[in-house]
């Protein structure tokens, strides 16, 4: 076994926002320091309804929208300012702006140098 598990009070944070906004956020992000984090592209329904299109002549509805999700882990002493950073960054005040998510993270381990807890998020 590799290092001692520390008991620290972590999250994850979880956050769908419009693509087109995701330089705004990780900029409010940057100047919250908070630099680490996973982007992925993302589909999802909500309040914010879908629109139609034509493919050969044929209309179908499109209600899956093109969000990006964005995946940052943080001691609890972050939480706070991760969050208002990316509302600052991603609210425009419409429908569609997106959600926030924050989980309880068990662990982390880097794999590395076997660095657990907060020491591993870095």
């Amino acid at each position: 076994m590799i290092g001692v598990r520390k008991e620290s009070k972590m999250k994850l944070i979880i956050a769908y926002v419009q693509p087109h906004r995701l330089d705004d956020v990780k900029k409010c992000l940057a100047e919250a320091e908070v630099a680490k984090m996973s982007i992925t592209n993302s589909l999802g329904c909500g309040a914010q309804h879908g629109y139609e299109e034509s493919y050969r002549g044929v209309k179908f509805e499109v209600n899956l929208m093109k969000k990006v999700r964005i995946e940052i882990a943080v001691s609890e002493s972050f939480v706070e300012k991760t969050i208002e950073a990316i509302i600052k960054g991603a609210r425009t005040g419409n429908i569609g702006d997106g959600k926030i998510f924050v989980l309880d993270l068990g662990d982390c381990i880097r794999i590395r140098t076997g660095e657990r807890g907060k020491e591993a998020i870095g």
